[in-house]
C-alpha cells in the first residue's frame, strides 16, 4: 500500500513519461518542460476511455469524488478580442465562470468553450482536457484547494488515461495562477 492508494483508488499507475502514448502531445511537452524533482512525482494510468467522465471514473475506478479535479476551457470577449484560460477545480466544484473567471480575463461575460473550439485549441481531447500543456499565452486559473492538494487526479490529454500530479505541479507551470474561491460549492440534484 501507497501513501496515493486512497487517492488513486483502483488506477494503474506508472511513470508519466515512460508511457507517451496515453498523453497528447502538448501534454508530453509540458510534462518533459518541468523541473525534473516534478515531473518525477507525476504518474499516468490508462482507463477505459467510455469511463472517462468524472463522476464515472470516480464510482468504477474508487477514485474519492474529492481527490478529482477538473480543467474546463473558458472563453470571453474584450473589445471584440476572443480571450482564453484554462480553469482547474476539484470535481466537488464548479469553476465562478461569471464571477472569478470573468473578472480574470476582464471580459463582459465569460462562458464555458464550446466543444469543438476546446479541443481544436488545445490539441486535447474532449474528457481530457487538462491544465498541462494548455497554450502558453492562456492564463491557467488554479484553485487554491488545488494547488494545495498533495496529488489530483486530472485528464491527460485523452480520454483513455488520467495524471495523477501533485498541486505543486500545477502551480509550477509557467502561466498558472491560484485563485482563492475559483471553485464553488454546489448541490448536485437529486438522482
Amino acid at each position: 500500500m501507497t501513501l496515493l492508494d486512497p487517492i488513486t483508488g483502483r488506477l494503474k499507475l506508472r511513470p508519466a513519461l515512460a508511457v507517451p502514448e496515453l498523453l497528447a502531445e502538448p501534454v508530453r511537452v509540458a510534462l518533459a518542460a518541468l523541473p525534473d524533482q516534478l515531473m518525477a512525482r507525476c504518474s499516468v494510468a490508462e482507463i477505459d476511455a467510455a469511463l472517462a467522465d468524472t463522476a464515472t471514473l470516480c464510482e468504477h475506478y474508487q477514485v474519492p469524488l474529492q481527490a478529482s479535479a477538473n480543467c474546463v476551457v473558458v472563453t470571453g470577449k474584450r473589445s471584440g478580442t476572443p480571450r482564453w484560460a484554462g480553469c482547474v477545480v476539484l470535481a466537488t466544484t464548479r469553476a465562478d465562470v461569471n464571477g472569478v473567471v470573468r473578472r480574470r480575463l476582464d471580459v463582459r461575460k465569460a462562458s464555458f468553450a464550446a466543444q469543438d473550439e476546446a479541443v481544436g485549441r488545445t490539441g486535447m481531447e474532449y474528457g481530457g482536457i487538462t491544465p498541462l500543456g494548455l497554450p502558453a499565452e492562456w492564463p491557467v486559473l488554479v484553485d487554491a484547494a488545488v494547488a494545495a492538494a498533495d496529488a489530483v487526479v486530472v485528464g491527460s490529454g485523452l480520454r483513455r488515461s488520467k495524471l495523477v500530479v501533485p498541486g505543486a505541479v500545477l502551480v509550477a507551470l509557467p502561466s498558472a495562477q491560484v485563485v482563492e474561491h475559483l471553485g464553488m460549492s454546489f448541490t448536485p440534484p437529486c438522482a
